[in-house]
């Protein structure tokens, strides 16, 4: 993995906007509906090459496809692996409900739910046996990012893929006895896709906003059970990484694409240590929004992991605001002076289109905060290294 021993690097969480024609194919995939797979395949690598050449024109250094053949972070799973059929319980939920930022701002939540692409995704549930049957796709994951990179300009590249307990919360499962039990048949069917990634010389991103989000969903939760079945959780991915160099994996864990006041998330000073357990070389974090910008000084009284790097969020997806160059810069020092600079990459929140069809932030947003990052990175390359 890549560290910043020259330069400040940049990179992020993962999801980026798909363009509209692809757009409406990826849809119809997660909606259910016929499509022409040739034609839609031909549109993903066609799109995986455009996106490259985005980010890499935009000073982005470790990039990935942008996610474009998922319909989202999460359900993309129920395509890979077998024991999955839609739920009886499909439209049943929205976004935050039941948990406690809705209770507190019912009105507020009950208003900005419905519009969110996250609510119209399908729910599948587990109804047998788990197993991975992803090959082809993750496949056609590395091939079209591999031919995107082959034009040079990337620092390295990586693919998101979602974590177990992700999985878990998502599905609902009607086949395993136990919680635990359905937990570590979904690692053990995910490694595969795991592996097949870092085996491919790229690097494997988990996506596992549950870690933290898992206290919020429920108004009755407290911070000692979030942290007890926080550790079974970790327990289980790491089982899914096992005899993975850990050089060659990122963990990402968020607050999920929440526009709101957010006043229950989860403090990272509960569930740090947690997070340093997973088998990762790099750690991915919500820095930027004003709920946790404080919280760079969490890192003051923590040891990383031997040879680990942190990438803090210093934009974020939480507003439509674009941070302002010089404010990026003051955010990636905090860290470089905590931590040392070359333990620093610059990263965002949260992704920026987790569900295809999010509409929270206007693609043109996304490109000038992108471009805010790497501007803000070479200013905090000049301090910390006195020079461009």
């Amino acid at each position: 993995m890549r560290r910043s021993r020259e330069r400040i690097l940049t990179t992020h969480a993962g999801s980026l906007p798909r363009p509209a024609d692809l757009l409406e194919m990826v849809q119809a995939l997660a909606d259910g509906r016929p499509y022409d797979r040739d034609a839609y395949a031909r549109r993903v690598k066609a799109a995986v090459s455009e996106i490259v050449g985005r980010q890499i024109e935009l000073g982005v250094d470790v990039i990935d496809d942008g996610e474009m053949g998922k319909p989202s972070f999460v359900t993309y799973v129920t395509e890979r692996l077998s024991g999955f059929e839609p739920s009886a319980n499909a439209a049943e939920l929205l976004p935050w409900s039941g948990s406690k930022e809705y209770v507190a701002f019912p009105e507020f939540y009950a208003a900005t739910a419905a519009q969110s692409a996250n609510a119209r995704a399908r729910r599948f549930a587990c109804t047998g046996p788990i197993a991975y049957r992803g090959q082809a796709q993750v496949r056609a994951d590395i091939e079209n990012l591999k031919a995107a990179l082959a034009g040079g300009g990337a620092e390295e590249a990586f693919i998101p893929a979602i974590s177990p307990s992700n999985v878990e919360g998502r599905q609902e499962n009607s086949y395993y006895k136990t919680d635990e039990e359905y937990l570590f048949a979904i690692a053990d069917a995910m490694r595969e896709e795991y592996t097949a990634i870092v085996d491919a010389g790229l690097l494997v991103q988990i996506d596992d906003p549950r870690l933290v989000t898992y206290y919020i969903m429920d108004p009755r939760s407290t911070v000692d059970e979030c942290r007890r079945w926080a550790e079974v959780r970790v327990e289980a991915l790491n089982h899914a990484l096992r005899g993975l160099p850990r050089d060659r994996v990122r963990f990402h864990t968020c607050y999920g694409i929440n526009m709101g006041p957010r006043v229950h998330d989860m403090e990272l000073k509960d569930v740090v240590d947690i997070m340093l357990k997973v088998r990762a070389g790099a750690y991915s974090f919500e820095a930027a929004n004003p709920r946790h910008e404080h919280e760079w000084r969490v890192w003051e009284g923590v040891k990383l992991p031997e040879g680990a790097l942190l990438i803090p969020g210093v934009i974020t997806q939480s507003t439509i605001l674009v941070e302002h160059p010089e404010l990026v810069a003051e955010r990636i020092v905090k860290f470089a002076k905590v931590v040392g600079r070359e333990n620093v990459i610059a990263g965002s929140d949260c992704g920026f289109a987790t569900f295809a069809g999010s509409t929270e932030i206007h693609p043109s947003v996304v490109w000038a905060k992108l471009k805010a990052l790497s501007e803000g990175a070479r200013i905090a390359t000049r301090q910390l290294w006195g020079r461009a």
